[in-house]
């Protein structure tokens, strides 16, 4: 099983650059956050080599929360080499994660 990379102020850009990655903006103190962590954890298994999957906790990494203009968390965005393409703010079922990751690791499929 894969664990999601953690991302931080000086590794983000590097760690997004290319591909598709599925970032989760959270904190420890977050009590929707600790609520979709399992799930989180279980998709980057489930498209390991398709998504990468990382997480960046809000409190240590505020440089990259501003950037993105994150108010609310969780917030889950997907870049597509480095640039935002979509997001989720709140806690979703997990289907609803599955959707934007399958739309877009699906149109990334066809597109090669």
């Amino acid at each position: 099983m894969t664990n999601p990379i953690t991302l931080t102020d000086s590794n983000f850009q590097g760690e997004i650059a290319s591909g598709l990655t599925l970032v989760d903006f959270w904190a420890p103190w977050c009590g929707p956050c600790r609520i979709i962590a399992p799930v989180i954890e279980e998709l980057a298994g489930q498209y390991e080599g398709r998504v990468k999957v990382g997480k960046v906790n809000v409190d240590e990494n505020p440089m990259t929360q501003g950037q993105f203009r994150v108010m609310s968390i969780p917030t889950l965005m997907l870049f597509k080499d480095g640039q935002p393409v979509e997001s989720i703010v709140g806690a979703q079922p997990r289907r609803a994660f599955e959707k934007l990751l399958d739309k877009h690791a699906g149109a990334a499929a066809s597109a090669n």
